[in-house]
C-alpha cells in the first residue's frame, strides 16, 4: 500500500491551534472515509476527541475542493476523486494532560488519537509525518522529543518527517515539542531519554538518570533474566513538569507524564523526598506497561477498536499489578529502602481499606465497569466502587505470596509474568498480535507456579472479601497492623465520617456509607456553617473537631442549596484506617523468604 502523508505544524500557538494535512494518494474510488479514535489506549473512556476538530476541507491532486460530509460525530466521507486527496484541519489543543493535545507559546505536546485522523481502510499503510517549526524567531530553539523512528535526512529531536509501519504505530509515539532539558542514559544496551518540559530550577538530571536506569535494568531482567534484552530499541520518558498535576500514559517506546515541578530531584539535596518517590513510582509503572499492557494484552484489545468502548475483565491484571510491581521494582533495584516500600504497601492496604466499595463491587467488575464507573466518578464512588489499581495490586501481592509460600519460593508471580511475556509478548509486533483470552488466566497462572490458586481467584477477583494479608505476610516475617498512631489511638480525631473540600467555604465531598454524616442526612453537596453554634470554615473544621472525643453528640448547621439544615449527629472514630508493615521476625527462615521477596 502507499504511504499516508500526514503534516502537523503549531499553526496558531497563542490560539492552541495545530494545522494538520493528510494525504492519501491512492482514495477509495467510492468516496475515502476517515476517522478519529473516540479514545486513547490506556485511558478507559470515551473522550470524543474530534469535538476538538475546529475546521475541515478537503482537495484534490491540483489543489481545488472537494466535497467532504461528517457522517457520525468522528467520521467524515469526502467524494470520489480522480487522483490524490488531502484533508487541511486544525485542531484545538488546550488540554494540559497526558491523554490529548495541548499548545501554546512555550510548549507544544500531541497523541496522535488527537490530531491524526485515520483513513479508513489504509489503516495497515506506511504513515510518514513531516513535524514543522511554528514560524518566528521566538520558536528558534524548539525541538522535539519522540519515539517515532526519524525518516532519512531528519535529525534526532529535530523538525522534520518521521514514519510508522501503520497507523497504530503512528498514534503510539507522543511527541513533546519546545525547549527542554534532555538526559540520555542506557539500559542493557538500550537508549533511554529523559525530556523534561517546563520551568524546574536545579534539575539534577544525573541522578534522575541514574535511578531510572537501575529501574528500567531491574525492568528488563525480570521479563528476560537470560538475555537482559529490551523489547524496543529505544525508549523516551517525556514528562511536563507544572504547579499542580500528576498522571502518566503508557506507550509501545515511550510515556507521556505529568508530575509538579517540586516532585523533581534538586541539585545537592540528595534525600529521597515523598514528591520524588512518587514520581520514580510513577516512572516505573508506566515503563512496565512497555510488556503488560502494550505488548502482553487482554484479547480484547488485539487489536483495538478506536470508535467504541472496548470490554474486559482483566484491567486488574494489567492496571493492578503493574502497579504492584512499580514499587516493588524501587526497593529491587535499590531506588527506595524496604522501610521506605513498606510504608508504601501500608498506604495502599489503607487506601483500599477506606472504601466501602471494595464490599459490593469486585476487581473483575472494577475493570469491566471502567467506562462507565472507575473513569466517571462521581460523589458515591468511594461507596459505590473498588480501584482495580489499588486494590488490584494487592490482589497481586497475595498471588506473590501465596506463590512464595507454597513453592518455598521457587516459583514467584515473577514466573507468572514471564510466561504471559513469552506466550503472549514477546512476539506482539512481529506478526503473533494475539491477547490473552479472560477464559485462559487462571489455568496460566497454574501452568507457571503448579499451585492452585483458584480459592484466591474466586474470592481476590471474582468475589469481594478483603485478603488475608497478615495472614499471607507472616511467612516473610512481616506484620500488618493498624497504624494508630500517638497513645495506641487513644486521642485519635473525631470525624464527621464525611470528606469535605475547603475553600472559603465547608464544603461536603462526600459521605461514607454508615458514617455520622450520611446516618444524620447529611449529602455530598452541603456547606457546613456551624457546628454546635460555632462557624465552620474551607480551614477551620478540624479545630473545631479537636475539641471533641469520638461518640459526642454535636448540632450541625447546612446549606443544602439555598435551604438551612439542622442535623444533630454523633461524631465517628478516625475516619482513614491507616495501616504498616513491620518486620516481625528476623529469623534465618522468615529472612531469607523476604530477601527473596523484595531482592534486597
Amino acid at each position: 500500500m502507499k504511504p499516508i502523508r500526514y503534516s502537523i505544524v503549531p499553526k496558531h500557538p497563542a490560539a492552541h491551534l495545530f494545522e494538520v494535512t493528510v494525504t492519501v494518494a491512492d482514495p477509495d474510488p467510492a468516496g475515502q472515509r476517515f476517522m478519529l479514535p473516540v479514545w486513547i489506549p490506556g485511558s478507559y473512556m470515551v473522550r470524543e476527541f474530534a469535538r476538538n476538530i475546529v475546521t475541515l476541507r478537503a482537495f484534490n491532486e491540483v489543489g481545488r475542493k472537494v466535497r467532504i460530509e461528517k457522517t457520525d460525530k468522528h467520521s467524515w466521507q469526502a467524494a470520489p476523486v480522480n487522483g490524490a486527496l488531502t484533508l487541511r484541519y486544525e485542531v484545538y489543543a488546550w488540554d494540559l494532560s497526558v491523554r490529548a493535545a495541548h499548545l501554546d507559546d512555550t510548549t507544544g505536546f500531541f497523541n496522535g488519537t488527537s490530531v491524526f485522523l485515520a483513513v479508513q481502510g489504509h489503516e495497515a499503510a506506511p504513515c510518514v509525518v513531516d513535524i514543522q517549526r511554528p514560524e518566528g524567531e521566538a520558536y528558534r530553539r524548539w525541538r522535539v522529543a519522540t519515539a517515532l523512528p526519524e525518516a532519512r535526512g531528519t535529525k534526532r529531536y529535530g523538525f522534520g518527517e518521521y514514519r510508522a509501519a501503520d497507523y497504530d504505530e503512528l498514534i503510539d509515539h507522543p511527541v513533546t515539542l519546545g525547549e527542554f532539558a534532555l538526559a540520555t542514559f542506557d539500559a542493557h544496551g538500550v537508549s533511554h531519554d529523559i525530556v523534561i518540559a517546563g520551568r524546574v530550577i536545579a534539575l539534577d538530571m544525573a541522578r534522575l538518570a541514574a535511578d531510572l536506569k537501575r529501574i528500567c535494568e531491574a525492568q528488563i531482567a525480570l521479563f528476560e533474566p537470560r538475555s537482559k534484552k529490551a523489547p524496543m530499541d529505544r525508549y523516551v520518558f517525556m514528562t511536563q513538569a507544572v504547579a499542580d498535576g500528576y498522571g502518566g500514559l503508557e506507550h509501545r517506546a515511550s510515556t507521556a507524564l505529568i508530575c509538579n515541578r517540586t516532585d523533581l530531584p534538586v541539585k545537592g539535596r540528595d534525600a529521597m523526598t515523598e514528591g520524588y518517590r512518587t514520581y520514580l513510582g510513577l516512572c516505573s509503572h508506566e515503563y512496565f506497561h512497555t510488556w503488560n499492557v502494550k505488548r502482553i494484552k487482554p484479547a480484547a484489545f488485539a487489536p483495538y477498536d478506536l470508535t467504541q468502548e472496548n470490554y474486559t475483565t482483566l484491567l486488574w491484571l494489567f492496571e493492578g499489578f503493574t502497579s504492584y510491581y512499580d514499587d516493588l521494582m524501587l526497593v529491587r533495584s535499590g531506588a527506595i529502602s524496604t522501610d521506605e516500600y513498606f510504608d508504601l504497601v501500608g498506604k495502599t492496604v489503607g487506601n483500599v481499606l477506606r472504601g466501602a466499595g471494595r464490599l459490593k463491587q469486585s476487581v473483575a467488575e472494577s475493570s469491566f465497569d471502567a467506562w462507565v464507573k472507575y473513569y466517571r466518578q462521581d460523589e458515591n464512588a468511594a461507596n459505590a466502587i473498588v480501584s482495580y489499581y489499588t486494590k488490584g495490586s494487592l490482589v497481586a501481592l497475595a498471588f506473590d505470596l501465596t506463590i512464595r509460600a507454597q513453592t518455598g519460593n521457587r516459583k514467584s508471580l515473577d514466573d507468572v509474568m514471564r510466561l504471559l511475556w513469552q506466550r503472549y509478548g514477546r512476539d506482539f509486533y512481529r506478526g503473533r498480535a494475539t491477547g490473552i483470552e479472560e477464559s485462559a488466566v487462571e489455568a496460566l497462572f497454574a501452568e507457571a507456579t503448579g499451585v492452585d490458586l483458584s480459592a484466591l481467584f474466586a474470592e481476590g477477583v471474582r468475589g469481594t472479601r478483603d485478603l488475608p494479608l497478615a495472614e499471607l505476610l507472616a511467612p516473610f516475617g512481616v506484620a500488618l497492623e493498624p497504624d494508630l498512631g500517638k497513645n495506641g489511638g487513644r486521642d485519635g480525631k473525631p470525624s464527621l465520617g464525611a470528606r469535605t473540600r475547603g475553600g472559603a467555604e465547608c464544603t461536603i465531598a462526600a459521605v461514607h456509607d454508615g458514617g455520622a454524616a450520611q446516618k444524620a442526612g447529611l449529602s455530598a453537596g452541603d456547606v457546613l456553617i456551624a457546628i454546635d453554634g460555632l462557624r465552620v470554615t474551607g480551614s477551620n473544621l478540624d479545630a473545631l473537631l479537636a475539641r471533641y472525643r469520638p461518640g459526642a453528640k454535636v448540632e450541625v448547621h447546612a446549606f443544602r442549596r439555598d435551604e438551612l439544615r439542622v442535623a444533630r449527629l454523633t461524631l465517628d472514630g478516625p475516619e482513614v484506617p491507616r495501616y504498616k508493615l513491620v518486620v516481625a521476625d528476623n529469623r534465618t527462615a522468615a529472612r531469607t523468604a523476604r530477601s527473596r521477596w523484595l531482592g534486597v
